[in-house]
């Protein structure tokens, strides 16, 4: 528990957490509502609402997880902490999950709130979520965001630079498993088994819903459950590598 604290001290005095929850929190509940203030009103659908919280928010999370790690090694702070506590992957497993229980949570404020702006300017829409696919598809955000963390922290450890780590994150997610689509016969087949495009799978609705969301098309394999399994065994065997190389490395 000290560890804990300790590491929640550490990321909470620096800025990075702050703007980045902010931002995120503006661009997903941001663009929900340019969305929900431009369709008619009646014809918002819940899938719609996520639309931000599952794209652009995240990977304003997935910088901030690699800011925590990487704003340590760029001022040298993490030898202190290694000083302190020789033990390196308790004090690194302990950052890891203060980071994906606070991105988590951020997760779920920005899900939840997507639904809230939405049901505010388009209140003849039907946004209940009544169904277990449709409070998958909302509050599943907030685990998304938090294995999603976890994958951040592992490339942070591995990189060591902000720069790198950053752009890594942020190609791999936004661009580079879209990409791999366009490659004849095998694009698509190989978009079943990379891990942003489970993620978004387990967070798919059915029915009309489905067109509307990012992975549509793919033939995925596993269950929704079963790609968020796979996503999360993904993160938490980066963490393991991650661990042992900076285990062995100098600090």
């Amino acid at each position: 528990m000290t560890l804990l604290a300790v590491e929640r001290i550490k990321l909470f005095s620096t800025r990075s957490p702050y703007w980045c929850s902010a931002l995120a929190l503006v661009l997903g509940v941001g663009l929900t509502a340019i969305i929900a203030a431009s369709t008619d009103n009646g014809q918002l659908s819940l899938g719609v609402t996520q639309f931000g919280s599952s794209q652009l928010a995240l990977s304003v999370v997935l910088v901030m997880a690699a800011l925590a790690v990487t704003t340590e090694y760029r001022f040298s702070t993490i030898r202190a902490t290694f000083l302190a506590v020789p033990n390196r992957t308790s004090a690194l497993v302990a950052k890891t999950v203060v980071v994906a229980f606070i991105a988590a949570v951020l997760g779920e404020i920005i899900a939840f709130g997507s639904v809230g702006m939405a049901k505010l300017l388009s209140p003849a829409s039907d946004l209940a979520i009544n169904s277990g696919d449709e409070w998958r598809h909302v509050a599943g955000v907030g685990l998304l965001y938090g294995i999603g963390a976890i994958i951040a922290i592992a490339v942070g450890i591995l990189v060591r630079q902000t720069a790198g780590a950053v752009a890594i994150l942020l190609v791999w997610n936004m661009l580079l498993e879209g990409l791999i689509g366009i490659i004849p016969k095998a694009g698509v087949k190989i978009q079943a088994w990379l891990p942003f495009m489970n993620a978004n799978h387990f967070l798919q609705l059915g029915g009309a819903n489905a067109a509307e969301q990012a992975g549509a098309g793919v033939d995925f394999k596993l269950s929704q459950w079963g790609s968020l399994g796979y996503f999360a065994g993904i993160a938490i065997a980066m963490l393991v590598v991650a661990l042992i190389v900076a285990k062995r490395r100098d600090a």
